[in-house]
């Protein structure tokens, strides 16, 4: 396991893809916090949460790096080096009010 992040030059500014997990609202799931990939966007529900949409996100298409985003934490994971990550003032804003699934 790395020590530091190798991965912080894949993070970029993006779009959340839905206002809420995007297969959880799809499905009518809930969860309890969620992450946002800093590659393309995608809104995933976290580990504690039934369905593990981000951790799953990741193993399907490898983009390494999530924001903590209910609401934005200011910090992030790469699951590559398996590292946290702070993001200081480089968050995602919000798109529009969040469903509350709890």
């Amino acid at each position: 396991m790395s020590k530091h992040c190798t991965h912080t030059g894949s993070i970029t500014r993006v779009v959340p893809s839905a206002p809420g997990c995007e297969e959880c609202l799809k499905a009518g799931s809930r969860w309890v916090h969620l992450r946002l990939c800093r590659t393309c966007g995608h809104v995933g529900c976290c580990d504690d949460s039934p369905h593990r949409h981000a951790t799953a996100h990741f193993h399907a298409t490898q983009h390494p790096i999530i924001e903590g985003y209910d609401p934005p934490e200011g910090w992030g994971w790469c699951f590559v080096d398996r590292v946290a990550l702070d993001l200081g003032e480089d968050t995602t804003p919000q798109n529009g009010p969040i469903p509350r699934y709890v």
